[in-house]
């Protein structure tokens, strides 16, 4: 089940839920596969501190354990949060992509709090001694990233600016406050370098608003694609797609990232098929060839399959760059 976990978010029956020791059931619950965009926004921070001649593995380390945890806090909230308002109530299309595990009777509301207690105090505990050795700056980090965490569902998402959040957390924020606490230094070059990651990040969360399009308008969501519609929002999605490599090789060209960032180039193998997705409307029904564990999940897991091979080939460039020059 820790494996399962961390590859897709599994659907489990109450009976299921009951065999599962407490690592699978926090794995489950706070939505673990996911995690794995946030352990890549820390991976570039500590690779672009690696270039600068400035890394150190305890830093990065603590940074690392401080955002999946920080992270997994905010999956936890999400849902105590929506279930509060009653937004996961009868909500068909929340069971798709994961157990709501209070919506499903799967956790009571005081177990959640635990673990979410847990949760962000061993976010907060990797922080803390980060942000009392890099100062002023680090605190203010910290208060930011403590902001999205406690109000990225109810207001931000609400009113439009959760995917604008998105952008800010998976790159300045985790990828700049990252490079920072590492090295010391905060560098205005290294946030922009951020923004093709960040950007990635945000078609995922871009596509699953636009696959709950009709739930959340129904519920007075106000999400970006809710405010663009349905065909706007998936060409906005599509044009982020397009300027996430535009940026790298922008970047190149500019001589802030050597050539071997190229091979990032090689992520667009993975973008026919989000893109053709993002290109149409939704089928009514799944297709032959489409993962009933999957459907009706739809642009959502062709975004996260094209930024899981986007962020593994940006990884591999900024690894090639720092050993080859």
């Amino acid at each position: 089940m820790w494996v399962r976990a961390l590859r897709v978010i599994p659907r489990i029956s109450p009976e299921e839920w009951r065999k599962l020791d407490v690592i699978s059931r926090w794995l489950v619950s706070t939505r673990a596969a996911v995690l794995i965009m946030t352990f890549i926004s820390a991976a570039v921070a500590g690779l672009l501190a690696a270039r600068a001649g400035m890394f150190s593995l305890w830093h990065w380390a603590l940074l690392a354990v401080g955002l999946i945890f920080a992270h997994a806090t905010n999956n936890l909230l999400n849902d105590l949060t929506d279930f509060e308002r009653g937004v996961d109530k009868d909500n068909y299309f929340r069971t798709q992509y994961g157990p709501q595990p209070l919506e499903a009777g799967l956790m009571t509301r005081k177990e959640l709090l635990v673990y979410a207690a847990v949760t962000g105090a061993i976010a907060l505990a990797a922080g803390l001694p980060l942000v009392l050795e890099r100062g002023p700056l680090a605190w203010g980090l910290l208060a930011a990233g403590a902001f999205f965490v406690l109000f990225y569902t109810w207001p931000l998402k609400y009113i439009g600016l959760g995917e604008v959040a998105v952008i800010l957390v998976w790159g300045p924020l985790m990828i700049g406050g990252g490079y920072f606490v590492i090295t010391g230094q905060w560098d205005w070059q290294v946030a922009l370098l951020s923004l093709p990651y960040a950007l990635g990040a945000t078609t995922v969360i871009f596509g699953k608003h636009i696959d709950k399009l009709k739930e959340d308008r129904a519920r007075r969501i106000y999400t970006l694609p809710v405010l663009l519609g349905e065909k706007a929002a998936r060409l906005t999605a599509v044009g982020m797609i397009v300027l996430m490599y535009a940026l790298v090789v922008f970047a190149v060209v500019r001589g802030d990232f050597s050539p071997w960032m190229l091979v990032t180039l090689a992520g667009l193998a993975y973008a026919p098929r989000p893109v053709g997705m993002l290109l149409r409307a939704k089928p009514a029904e799944r297709p032959a060839d489409y993962s009933a564990e999957i459907w009706p999940l739809w642009y959502v897991a062709g975004a996260f399959y094209h930024n899981r091979g986007f962020g593994m080939f940006f990884l591999l460039g900024l690894v090639l760059q720092f050993f080859l020059g």
